[in-house]
């Protein structure tokens, strides 16, 4: 505990640590934790308050496992060595593939009847929701997670509200559809679980972390009005009232967070570990990268076989999902938020952007497998372009994000970028020429493998 050290070191003992309240040490083949005590100390008449109390427990081999009591929310060390995503943290976010799993195969056969409008308008509602969702509850978690009983309940809410959210993406693509009205009940209802959920949360933070209270009812503030805003847009029909409320709402939404972090230094969110969530949530969007493939492949093995197309299909689904990874983690973003702390708000939204692309990008690799298969009623070029475009902007966000953080953007990037695009242009001039939907998905692969070997190239050497 805090405030006796020195003294104990003055009387030799060699071996003393000094601990924070749910910090610990090893000893042994045990570890010792050092949990909360309110408790005044004093031994001197100048040194009220100078030493930290707290009980112990000791766990070891046989001794069983840590209780999850309820702890207060002081706010996690930004500095904290090792800070990784938790196994909560990680189960939170399987909840969002099946979301991002939802919103792709609802897009995609849309889009394949060239129903554009209702796609974009549907995939990019839905995007925003589902993504929205999952930064609220991720950087609150970096900054506060007490990982007790408590966060554990209400993550678990929050879970089920996500899951509400999902059910309600196919309800919400069919009125849109077929009525013209967006009918987005389901998804709203499931925002209400969440929103009740973290909006306790941060009430919560407000009461135990006094030095950031004001940042937290801000949050709380802006949350509530927004989800107020959400419910009232149920009964609003598909038209400019809608819409213009719309806008309003999101604008809401993404100032809050700009606002609150301006007060008292913001919450204490760690950059290494919210640059891993993001990379995380990254990965969970990959897959539908991967779903896409699998399905373009089983459309050519089921319409021709094993043939070269198959092969083709293949390589190139994986080839363009597997580029976007590395992509994706060329941008140093931990290292880069730790030292400008105000770049994250940007940083964050761009992230969103970043995710819905390669969703979508997964959505027009289901697309190239209905053209595949005869069921798309729209031309070649359309069933390219739902995956070159997505991919473009996939690259072009990318090297904007690096351009942000870094401030920087060297000669080799200039040429990266302009070689980049080129491959893009040559995939839809090769689909206007009539080359087939599956060797044109060959060269597009080649889009974000240019990127990654002008940068690896020029930056492994130095």
């Amino acid at each position: 505990m805090h405030g006796v050290g020195l003294l104990l070191k003055s009387a030799g003992f060699a071996r003393v640590s000094e601990l924070d309240w749910d910090e610990s040490v090893a000893a042994k083949d045990a570890r010792v934790h050092f949990l909360e005590a309110i408790h005044t100390s004093r031994r001197g008449i100048w040194d009220t308050n100078k030493t930290l109390w707290g009980s112990f427990r000791t766990m070891g081999p046989g001794i069983g496992v840590i209780r999850h009591d309820s702890r207060r929310m002081r706010g996690r060390d930004p500095h904290e060595t090792h800070r990784t995503a938790t196994p909560l943290e990680l189960l939170f976010d399987l909840t969002f593939a099946t979301s991002f799993g939802l919103a792709a195969s609802e897009v995609a056969p849309v889009l394949a009847e060239g129903h554009f409008i209702v796609g974009l308008v549907g995939f990019g509602f839905a995007s925003f929701a589902i993504c929205w969702a999952w930064i609220n509850f991720s950087w609150f978690s970096s900054a506060y997670d007490t990982d007790d009983w408590v966060f554990r309940i209400v993550t678990m809410v929050q879970m089920i509200g996500v899951l509400v959210l999902a059910a309600g993406v196919p309800r919400m693509f069919a009125s849109i559809e077929h009525s013209g009205h967006l009918d987005n009940s389901v998804m709203v209802l499931g925002y209400v679980i969440m929103r009740v959920a973290l909006v306790f949360q941060w009430l919560r933070a407000a009461k135990d972390d006094p030095a950031r209270r004001r940042v937290c009812l801000i949050y709380a503030a802006t949350i509530s009005i927004a989800q107020v805003g959400r419910v009232a847009q149920i009964v609003v029909p598909l038209a400019a009232p809608a819409i213009i409320l719309g806008g309003i709402l999101v604008l809401v939404e993404m100032t809050g967070p700009v606002l609150a972090e301006r007060q008292a230094g913001g919450t204490p969110w760690h950059a290494h570990h919210i640059a891993e969530r993001h990379s995380l949530f990254a990965i969970i969007a990959l897959g539908e990268g991967v779903v896409g493939t699998v399905a373009a492949l089983s459309a050519v093995v089921d319409r021709q076989g094993w043939t070269l197309d198959a092969v083709l299909v293949g390589i190139a689904g994986m080839g363009l999902t597997f580029g976007m990874w590395w992509v994706y983690h060329l941008v140093p973003s931990g290292e880069i938020l730790q030292r400008h702390r105000d770049r994250a708000p940007a940083w964050g939204y761009v992230q969103m952007l970043i995710v819905t692309s390669i969703v979508a990008t997964g959505a027009g690799l289901r697309v190239a497998a209905d053209f595949i298969q005869g069921k798309a009623t729209i031309a070649a070029v359309a069933a390219v372009l739902a995956v070159a475009v997505p991919v473009g902007v996939f690259l072009g966000l990318m090297y904007a994000l690096s351009y942000y953080l870094t401030r920087r953007f060297y000669v080799f990037q200039t040429w990266s970028l302009i070689a980049t695009a080129g491959v893009v242009v040559v995939t839809l001039v090769a689909a206007l020429s009539g080359v087939d939907v599956a060797k044109c998905l060959v060269i597009l692969m080649l889009a974000p493998a240019v990127t990654v070997v002008g940068s690896e190239v020029r930056v492994l050497p130095s």
